[in-house]
């Protein structure tokens, strides 16, 4: 059964994951011109080579927060429309929220 506890808590869920998200492309594009900049200036290759691993692990994050964040968009969808079915209330903040967030991400997820 939904309620509006479980569609807050999901709709929360999926505000966080894009702002993970978020976090780890700007943590590949900083971590990205660091790389060009150890390079450029002749840096001791271990240091590149070191460096080069963590822009490496930033970017494996990527496609990792995508999914999660795709799976809790279907969470938050299901239990919106459980919610939705089994209640007379079509309207609320709580509802409003969960839709304008199920569009942001939808929105966020079409970019590639």
């Amino acid at each position: 059964m939904a309620t509006v506890r479980s569609l807050k808590i999901k709709t929360s869920t999926c505000k966080r994951l894009v702002k993970e998200l978020g976090s780890y492309e700007k943590e590949v594009l900083r971590e990205s011109a660091k790389t060009a900049d150890m390079k450029d200036k002749g840096a001791d290759p271990y240091d590149i080579k070191q460096q080069e691993n963590v822009l490496a692990e930033s970017r494996m994050m990527i496609p990792d927060s995508r999914k999660r964040l795709e799976a809790a968009l279907e969470g938050l969808k299901g239990t919106l429309a459980e919610l939705l079915k089994e209640t007379e209330e079509k309207e609320g903040p709580e509802i409003d929220d969960a839709r304008n967030t199920i569009a942001e991400v939808e929105n966020l997820l079409e970019t590639p």
